[in-house]
């Protein structure tokens, strides 16, 4: 399989599961806030995470488990709160609409958002850091460019379709009931992943 080929087909296939940063992804994209920002922040995070794990970072953070423990758990925490306000939110019919109107997200704060479920996701540095940066590292230098090419373009393409594919289902979120299923959704989710987490720390992983 060329490396091009092979960087795309692992990238999606640990890039579209369901997961915090991508239910974030999504809701904004339903609610239309800052979207052309979130995507490229996100897509971008990728490609910067992605070549550093090729590069060298997989191998670093593979001989200090201790880093990969304390990411997990400030992951798991982070995914605790926002678990728990997505749950709180479903209570509020006033907080659930489609629109961008003043209660919605500045730009700076929808940045935030997107960074912290990018880079206080320990799933990021254990997949795309030290698994696709493992493999891609694995293939001759001149080969591992195309490979961190292919892993990127599949990144850009997942969240430029799921943030704007999003406003397709618009009509239907514009319903109060369809927030409340979004949010409760989102939170039940988050609060599973943190449970996970937390359990492969206990574990050891």
């Amino acid at each position: 399989m060329p490396a091009f080929t092979q960087g795309l087909a692992l990238s999606l296939g640990l890039i579209v599961a369901i997961g915090a940063q991508n239910a974030f992804v999504l809701r904004q994209g339903l609610r239309r806030e800052h979207m052309g920002s979130v995507v490229l922040f996100c897509a971008t995070a990728d490609a910067v995470l992605i070549t550093a794990g090729v590069m060298g970072m997989a191998e670093a953070l593979g001989s200090h488990p201790a880093l990969a423990h304390a990411l997990a758990l400030a992951g798991s925490a982070f995914l605790l709160v926002y678990g728990w306000q997505a749950l709180r939110r479903a209570r509020l019919s006033q907080s659930l609409r489609a629109d961008t109107g003043g209660s919605g997200l500045g730009r700076g704060a929808a940045l935030a958002q997107a960074a912290a479920f990018t880079f206080l996701n320990p799933h990021v540095y254990l997949d795309t850091v030290l698994l696709v940066g493992s493999i891609g590292a694995q293939h001759p230098s001149p080969l591992q460019v195309w490979f961190i090419a292919g892993a990127c373009a599949a990144s850009m393409v997942w969240f430029v379709s799921l943030g704007f594919g999003a406003r397709w289902l618009a009509p239907w979120f514009a319903r109060p009931v369809a927030w409340r299923f979004l949010d409760v959704f989102v939170g039940v989710t988050m609060l599973v992943i943190a449970g996970l987490l937390i359990y492969r720390v206990l574990a050891g992983f």
